[in-house]
């Protein structure tokens, strides 16, 4: 993929970058792995507004995503590579050797008619997916379970990766893009390789309306608030907010914690991740 800049024929268009797309082969999604979803504008089944910012946008459909590969030793074809509304990475649509079709996240470098497998014994390259018992120490990652039988839930984005640093007993280390050290457990599966479309985070919109395109509502400052609306409202003229950065709730935005305690997981992080920075970028 390269990113395009426009020519500056208005100032909406000025600063607006794009993706050429030129690693999508297919324009037309597969029928059958496609749904309509609902909007709900970020309000909840009570009606109520629970997560802000969010309305409008283009009418997309849902790509029915595999992201738990259950479909062991059996061979399957790169039919294309499509680009998908509801995420940052590109999908690749594979052709099972039974006639099945699915579609899985696109990693770097994948091309057309190549073959992909999964299972507990393939080979360790770019899209197949395996066990993490079975992945060699070193090796980029994606698509990780947390747990077994569930499906990815971990490294999903464009661009990331994350590294299988260590086994020891069950668990594997894993270093996550966060820099976080999390302990995974060894029949969990994970896909080979980093994740494609890697300039997505170059990409700059150029103009508010794609913003609202993409459904994002417009976001106001804090301090631009009125005191009522706010806490880091009011003041004469532009003042700084008066007190410590913090959320419309009174939250801390910088270096407060939002982790629950006592949370049950919590014992399978070796290290936490480093806040303000990322470890693999």
């Amino acid at each position: 993929m390269a990113i395009k800049k426009s020519r500056p024929t208005s100032p909406g268009r000025r600063f607006a970058m794009f993706s050429d797309y030129s690693d999508v082969t297919k324009t037309e999604p597969e029928k059958a792995l496609v749904e309509t979803i609902r909007r709900k504008g970020g309000r909840n089944h009570h009606g109520r507004v629970t997560c802000r910012h969010r309305g409008g946008g283009n009418l997309i459909k849902y790509r029915k995503v595999d992201f738990k590969r259950k479909k062991d030793d059996i061979p399957a074809k790169v039919e294309a590579i499509e680009y998908d509304p509801n995420r940052n990475v590109r999908i690749a649509l594979l052709l099972y050797k039974d006639g099945e079709r699915r579609y899985i996240l696109c990693p770097k470098d994948l091309k057309v008619d190549d073959e992909l497998m999964s299972g507990v014994k393939v080979e360790p390259k770019a899209g197949n997916c395996m066990p993490l018992r079975n992945i060699p120490t070193g090796q980029l990652i994606h698509n990780v379970e947390l747990t077994r039988g569930k499906g990815g839930q971990l490294v999903r984005s464009a661009g990331n990766f994350a590294q299988l640093m260590g086994k020891e007993g069950d668990y594997a280390s894993v270093l996550l893009p966060s820099g976080e050290m999390r302990l995974v457990h060894l029949d969990c599966r994970a896909t080979i390789g980093q994740l494609g479309n890697v300039e997505h985070n170059s990409i700059w919109l150029g103009k508010a309306g794609r913003r609202r395109h993409l459904g994002w509502r417009p976001t106001v400052r804090g301090t631009a608030q009125n005191p009522v609306s706010h806490p880091m409202g009011g003041g004469e003229g532009r003042s700084g907010g008066g007190r410590h950065p913090c959320s419309k709730w009174g939250k801390l935005a910088k270096g407060g914690k939002t982790r629950k305690k006592r949370k049950n997981s919590s014992t399978f992080i070796v290290r936490g991740r480093k806040r303000g920075r990322f470890q693999n970028t």
